[in-house]
């Protein structure tokens, strides 16, 4: 399973980072403590004495960041700038949470495969294998179907919120770990 090393990232991204956190499924509520800190964040305070190799990755990083603490128009802002699969993948979270599930699947088409589906995937599997009712994940990451299922898990009466929340935690961590990794060519 993927292990969730907050320093790894730095003193000031750690700090925006509490990895015992599982932001909501839907839109959460925004940290407003924490929106003084992700305003003066730059990519310069966020990568402090690491140089940044893919721009675009680092403002991924951000989108994330902003989308970790629920506030979706801000990491709306910088994901849509991006035009690259990695901040569309950004921008399709982001539509899911909100929820608006079929902009959603729009972006993850515009995504197609990525390389974190992999790592995904058996992510999915080991944390659905916890719960007394698993996803049905076939043998493959299928970010439509991970869409069907947030959507079915906002529901009512549905059987899967906390296991799609998980899982969708384990997603923004190996995403937002590819894009630092991708950012600072480590």
């Amino acid at each position: 399973m993927f292990e969730i090393q907050t320093a790894k990232y730095g003193e000031a991204l750690a700090e925006v980072l509490d990895s015992e956190t599982i932001p909501a499924l839907g839109p959460g509520k925004p940290a407003r403590q924490e929106r003084a800190t992700l305003t003066a964040l730059t990519l310069e305070d966020a990568f402090p004495g690491t140089q940044i190799t893919d721009v675009d990755m680092a403002q991924c990083c951000l989108s994330g960041i902003w989308l970790f603490h629920n506030y979706l128009d801000e990491s709306h802002t910088i994901s849509q700038d991006i035009s690259t699969t990695t901040g569309s993948y950004w921008h399709g979270i982001m539509h899911r949470r909100e929820p608006d599930f079929s902009n959603a699947k729009y972006w993850f088409r515009r995504v197609g495969s990525h390389p974190v589906f992999d790592s995904l995937y058996h992510e999915a599997m080991a944390i659905s294998a916890t719960h007394s009712h698993p996803l049905p994940l076939g043998s493959f990451w299928d970010p439509f179907a991970f869409v069907d299922a947030c959507q079915d898990a906002l529901s009512v009466n549905s059987r899967s919120p906390e296991l799609c929340a998980q899982i969708a935690h384990a997603e923004w961590w190996l995403l937002f770990d590819y894009c630092y990794e991708q950012a600072t060519a480590t």
